[in-house]
């Protein structure tokens, strides 16, 4: 099967199929929102907490979608590219405007796929660190402007803390309105839309916070 085939693999399901019940069972797994969910492709975006984010963002739509992640280009070494492409994942050059991934990207979303992003590209600082901002980057937003799709925020709760074994929830939000913003540059427009993603996504934080 092509990697970039747009139905979900055999391993895709199996992964899926264990992965569901694991994380019930082990991290008391909690989803939200559901029902925000578009039924055709669109990009998902969320903070990023920690490596493990992917699992627990994607693996709630593993029935109804085929999710698919961007991963560096590095990662992507047998055999374990071989796994990564099976479960979805598409290699990007970090640190440049890739422009083939983000076509890729674009393609796979009008194709009925979700491809989920992290936009501040790097995982958050613990600690005292946390006070430094990670950037922020507009790949999301350019691919939902380009593909004309939803662009769909998240959060993400418990994952940097794994070894505690703490409860995982996910809160998945109402699509960010992009209707308004057909007639601008295509620049600003990916700005304006990525402010609105990470509203959206701090206050899908805050209240999965709230909730404790």
């Amino acid at each position: 099967m092509d990697a970039l085939e747009p139905r979900r693999s055999a391993l895709y399901r199996l992964t899926a199929a264990v992965s569901r019940p694991l994380l019930r069972l082990v991290f008391r797994y909690e989803a939200t929102g559901l029902e925000h969910l578009p039924s055709g492709g669109f990009v998902l975006a969320a903070g990023h907490h920690s490596n493990f984010d992917p699992w627990p963002l994607g693996i709630a739509l593993s029935r109804r979608y085929f999710v698919r992640f961007m991963a560096k280009s590095e990662l992507f070494w047998p055999p374990l590219s071989l796994l990564l492409r099976g479960v979805g994942g598409f290699e990007v050059r970090r640190g440049k405007a890739d422009r083939e991934a983000l076509t890729t990207a674009r393609r796979l979303v009008r194709e009925g796929c979700v491809v989920a992003m992290f936009p501040e590209g790097t995982r958050r600082a613990k600690g005292l660190l946390k006070r430094r901002r990670a950037a922020v980057h507009d790949g999301a937003a350019r691919i939902a402007l380009g593909a004309g799709v939803p662009l769909v925020p998240a959060a993400i709760a418990g994952t940097d803390r794994l070894a505690r074994l703490p409860k995982l929830r996910v809160a998945y939000g109402a699509p960010i309105p992009l209707d308004d913003l057909a007639g601008l540059p295509r620049r600003e427009a990916a700005r304006i839309a990525t402010e609105r993603l990470m509203a959206a996504i701090h206050a899908l934080e805050a209240e999965l916070a709230a909730r404790g």
